[in-house]
């Protein structure tokens, strides 16, 4: 699977507006890496309270959409879909550095690679850039979570 448009990715991620931090998954190689993209819009919702004189996407929420990236890469590196009554939740970050506020006008590049999957968690390095500049950078953990039991 190459790459994804926005009705694949709502097929993967449970997420919806104002809170789905994907636009598109441009690259997918199952068990080690993918690349996704966020437009960010002078109309996103958090804009409005996040410092209104001098918009600034919140970096907790750059560190969301990675995380989303990573539920989507495990998901189809495990074979899963949301059909399969599984969530994948996001349990952990470590070594978080943000090194360049996002502003509206501004493209997220995020960028997962897988260092550990198993079938019940995974662990990735992430990086979020901007225009080739790094915005943000993070290990992150996430566990899949049987809705059945």
């Amino acid at each position: 699977m190459p790459s994804m448009d926005i009705n694949e990715i709502l097929q993967y991620l449970p997420h919806r507006y104002p809170f789905l931090l994907l636009d598109r998954v441009l690259e997918i190689e199952p068990e080690k890496s993918l690349i996704a993209i966020k437009n960010v819009s002078f109309n996103e919702p958090f804009f409005q309270g996040h410092f209104p004189s001098k918009p600034v996407m919140p970096a907790v929420l750059t560190l969301e959409a990675m995380a989303q990236a990573t539920g989507i890469l495990a998901m189809i590196s495990l074979g899963l879909s949301p059909s399969d009554s599984v969530l994948y939740y996001f349990v952990g970050a470590d070594k978080a550095r943000f090194r360049r506020p996002v502003e509206p006008g501004d493209q997220l590049r995020i960028e997962v690679e897988v260092m550990r999957l198993t079938r019940s968690m995974c662990k990735v390095k992430a990086k979020a850039t901007v225009e080739g500049d790094l915005a943000a950078s993070a290990e992150l953990m996430g566990a899949l979570k049987d809705l059945d039991s």
